[in-house]
């Protein structure tokens, strides 16, 4: 039974996590995030820690402790989690990115654009040539959310590369 509580984009990471791996340490979910997830949306690696134990509190999740060793303590979605979940993600959104770029900040308030682009280019140009690894590494295996995921993130990187060239020249 659940308590109400806020559910934020840290709880539907945490819940999207779970319901892909079944069940997880903090840590395990940490390394999933910082090698897939982490060039699409920003979480400090502290709440993936805090948030299962609050989302298992209110009913979301479920949570088995280790009893010898570590003491780990590995969490998996409950039914009410994949319902709030499953409704969170058939719910439209129309909200939009907000461009946090160091580099666009600093063109904002006078920087040089070429000097800037010298160093944005080969920059963007290396995100690029990772996700375009990592989506020939998962191949037709990737869930379909995750390679679309990777295919915007190539058309954002092929931008950035277009926008920044222009200003070398």
């Amino acid at each position: 039974m659940s308590s109400e509580i806020r559910l934020t984009p840290v709880s539907f990471i945490v819940l999207g996590l779970l319901e892909a791996a079944g069940e997880a340490t903090p840590y395990e979910m940490k390394q999933v995030v910082a090698t897939s997830l982490s060039d699409f949306w920003s979480i400090q690696h502290a709440q993936l820690y805090s948030e299962p134990e609050r989302l298992a509190k209110a009913g979301y999740l479920s949570e088995r402790r280790e009893e010898g060793g570590r003491r780990r303590r590995y969490y998996a979605i409950t039914a009410e989690g994949l319902t709030a979940l499953r409704s969170w993600l058939d719910e439209p959104t129309a909200e939009l990115t907000e461009l946090r770029d160091p580099g666009l900040l600093k063109l904002f308030f006078g920087a040089d654009p070429k000097t800037l682009a010298e160093a944005q280019v080969p920059a963007h140009q290396r995100k690029l040539a990772g996700y375009e690894e990592l989506l020939e590494e998962m191949g037709d295996a990737a869930p379909t959310g995750m390679r679309l995921s990777l295919e915007s993130g190539i058309g954002h990187e092929r931008e950035w590369i277009r926008f920044w060239s222009r200003l070398v020249e």
